[in-house]
């Protein structure tokens, strides 16, 4: 599943935290005395990821720069953050400022009246608000309110593949499905696996590989319908198709055998041993990549997009993935206060956050050119790849949590032979059941 990338991409390193105790929201002095205010943020910038550090030095800077605010800053694990931040908000016992999840956790949120919208904040600089990608702000809108925007973005399904196995088996890089299910068949020949694949943590085929053919099938609308439980249904002939689809790449044996019993990192090992010509997986696999590849992998190693689906509903030019973590602002801020929590947001989530973000390799939902002087090739391709390829959902982010674990072990049974009928049934209970609670 997704949250398992969200919490991969972050700290590896666990860190002793030491709770001095919240700041309390209406608390407009620090240290007993003096006109500072006190602004209180949690995050999970608490590695040594790029991002993380990027991220904390915006808050020392920060610092430095307004000697009249003070920062509590509070660091935890991604898991840990979410944990405990729906603890508090059981109690109404919000931090000022926080890491937040787009969707299902906003949504969350909202409904129990813990967080203020930041229209205008973002109406008063309209440079920041209009430089944002199409649908960035979705996933933090609600009822027409904006309480959040992105300072990430995660695409979760390109095709990675080594070039030189390509030319040397003369096979070309598939642009339409036709071509794909050829290059599988030429691989397979030539005693090479064409596309390597690690599903025994289940999210890896429904988030790399499955939301984006499935949406090639039965375009975006009639998923988003079908989650809502709105005028489609999980076992509509359409999703059918798409889950047939998926059973082909099995049949016509896209994968290599055991894929069920090998994990994302053991998949990735097959292709930095030059084992497969292709593999599916999100933009976060560009550091391990970079980091961990052989030069003469790493050196011809592209990326690309899954093919479309002749006769399908969606777009071709798109990848299932989304937005990034925002931040939420505490319901119960107000004046000076407010104003300086609204400071550090600007300074993380504004222009030059997004573009520290941008140079720590890691991709943002923000329109910003990339200083490609400096970057590395293969992230600079994933980058320009970004700027004509559209986000749709990836399944995880929207459906019900129960839901997602029928999907994910649905494919698992659906790529062994499992029938289609049966496992769309499953599904489209789970959902009905979520929406319905």
């Amino acid at each position: 599943m997704l949250k398992r990338w969200l919490s991969g991409m972050l700290a590896v390193t666990l860190f002793t935290i030491v709770l001095a105790g919240c700041t309390n929201n209406d608390s407009s002095e620090a240290g007993g005395g003096g006109d500072k205010v006190a602004v209180t943020i949690w995050h999970n910038w608490t590695g040594q990821d790029a991002k993380a550090v990027a991220m904390r030095q915006i808050i020392e800077d920060f610092r430095a720069a307004h000697p009249d605010i003070e920062v509590v800053d509070e660091g935890l694990p991604t898991d840990g953050l979410k944990t405990r931040l729906r603890t508090v908000a059981a109690a109404n016992e919000m931090p000022d400022l926080f890491v937040m999840w787009p969707d299902a956790m906003t949504k969350e949120f909202v409904k129990g009246d813990l967080l203020q919208p930041i229209n205008a904040e973002l109406d008063a600089k309209p440079e920041w608000k209009n430089n944002f990608i199409p649908s960035a702000l979705d996933g933090y809108t609600v009822d027409g309110n904006i309480y959040s925007v992105p300072m990430n973005l995660a695409p979760s399904s390109f095709i990675y593949y080594n070039e030189a196995l390509f030319k040397e088996h003369n096979v070309k890089v598939p642009e339409t499905w036709a071509e794909l299910e050829k290059a599988i068949a030429a691989f397979n020949d030539k005693g090479i696996i064409p596309m390597a694949l690690g599903n025994k943590t289940n999210w890896v085929a429904q988030s790399t590989i499955f939301s984006t053919l499935a949406d090639r099938v039965t375009g975006t609308d009639w998923f988003l319908k079908a989650v809502a439980q709105d005028g489609a249904s999980f076992t509509d002939p359409v999703f059918l198709d798409a889950l047939n689809r998926m059973q082909e790449l099995g049949n016509m044996k896209a994968f290599q055998d055991g894929f069920n019993s090998i994990d994302e990192t053991q998949m990735m090992q097959l292709y930095f041993q030059g084992k497969t010509a292709m593999v599916m997986n999100g933009g976060w696999a560009l550091a391990n990549l970079v980091n961990n590849a052989p030069e003469n992998v790493l050196n011809n190693t592209h990326i690309t997009i899954l093919p479309p689906v002749k006769g399908g509903q969606g777009e071709a030019r798109t990848t299932s993935g989304v937005v990034g973590t925002g931040l939420g602002v505490s319901k119960k801020l107000s004046g000076a206060q407010k104003e300086a929590a609204m400071q550090l947001f600007y300074a993380l989530a504004g222009p030059e956050g997004q573009k520290a973000t941008l140079d720590s390799s890691t991709l943002v939902s923000y329109k910003i050119e990339l200083d490609k002087t400096k970057a590395h090739p293969l992230f600079v391709e994933l980058y320009d790849l970004m700027q004509e390829v559209k986000i749709t959902p990836v399944y995880d982010s929207k459906l019900g949590s129960a839901t997602v674990e029928v999907i994910n072990n649905g494919l698992q049974e659906l790529l062994m032979g499992g029938k289609a009928e049966d496992i769309a049934g499953r599904i489209q209970a789970a959902q009905a059941n979520a929406v319905s609670q």
